[in-house]
């Protein structure tokens, strides 16, 4: 089973896509196997992350954007890279370091996911875009 989500943003931002996913197994009749997303951009990356406490989000957030911040920082002189716009190539570094693919169980149609895990697509760019995750699910 193969589908695509899409997802808007409008900035820098978490984005809770998990009901979606599990909708889309449940719609599609999966029962187990292995789930894999892609995110299909290189300015932003997935993670499956605590859902419980909005708290989490924002400090990963914070902690990505002092990890690596945008290239009009002083920090940043080095950076070559800058035709799209000072968030574009920290948005590149910071989808280096996170995860853009997932792999996750799937047992009677229900994703393997901890009590407090959620499915994010973590936007890196500062404009608003449409996001595109591809998804494919196979059978054991």
């Amino acid at each position: 089973m193969i589908g695509e989500f899409r997802i808007k943003t409008d900035g820098p931002g978490c984005h809770d896509f998990t009901s979606a996913v599990a909708d889309w197994l449940t719609e599609g009749g999966a029962e187990n196997g292995v789930l894999t997303l892609l995110v299909r951009h290189t300015s932003c990356s997935l993670l499956i992350q605590e859902n419980a406490d909005p708290d989490v989000q924002y400090d990963l957030l914070n902690w990505l954007g002092r990890l690596v911040p945008h290239t009009d920082h002083p920090s940043m002189h080095w950076i070559t890279h800058r035709d799209e716009g000072p968030d574009d190539m920290s948005a590149h570094l910071k989808a280096s370091v996170l995860p853009v693919n997932l792999s996750i169980p799937v047992h009677q149609s229900l994703m393997m996911l901890g009590q407090w895990q959620g499915i994010y697509l973590i936007e890196h760019r500062d404009a608003p875009h449409e996001r595109r995750v591809a998804a494919c699910f196979q059978s054991i």
